[in-house]
């Protein structure tokens, strides 16, 4: 299935009072995840299979890398058995990097939030308004994404524009 969200990651150092306000609002807690990311070598777009404990999908997306709300097409397949994929896919494709998060996993109507903890980078927030769970106009979905950038106290200066995947390979490249 393809789908339409609007976006935003930050850096983030207040993980508690974020959590306690979704909290304060009757979020719907998901749980906390372990996941790792693999992202493959491809020619458009970006490849992904996620393992976790509560999420496992391939999921082919694209966004364009710029601070702030952004919009993300992309298309979501759930998983059966994500460790023969794994095989697969790098076979086929080759594995372009790595992520591993700790993600607690919130909703609000069709807004969903995480808390990552992301090894070798940080702490951060997302917000992605979508209409995954019900159809919803895009400029309702960039409401909905200022409404909390606003509620969670977000500075300009904190909002990421590359994705993990592509700041881990910052890294590496120096």
């Amino acid at each position: 299935m393809s789908f339409t969200n609007i976006e935003i990651k930050a850096k983030t150092d207040r993980a508690v009072a974020i959590r306690n306000f979704l909290l304060h609002q009757n979020a719907r807690v998901v749980g906390k995840d372990i996941q790792t990311d693999t992202y493959f070598n491809v020619t458009k777009g970006r490849l992904k299979l996620r393992q976790g404990a509560i999420e496992n999908s391939l999921i082919y997306y694209e966004r364009e890398n710029v601070a702030g709300p952004k919009a993300s097409q992309f298309e979501l397949v759930p998983l059966v058995d994500g460790i023969a994929l794994l095989k697969l896919l790098t076979k086929a494709h080759g594995i372009k990097v790595q992520v591993v998060k700790e993600r607690e996993i919130f909703y609000i109507d069709n807004v969903k939030f995480h808390l990552d903890r992301v090894e070798g980078l940080g702490s951060f927030v997302e917000i992605e308004a979508g209409n995954v769970l019900k159809e919803v106009a895009v400029e309702i979905l960039q409401q909905q994404c200022d409404f909390y950038v606003k509620a969670f106290e977000i500075r300009p200066e904190d909002m990421m524009a590359m994705s993990y995947s592509d700041m881990l390979l910052a890294q590496v490249n120096g």
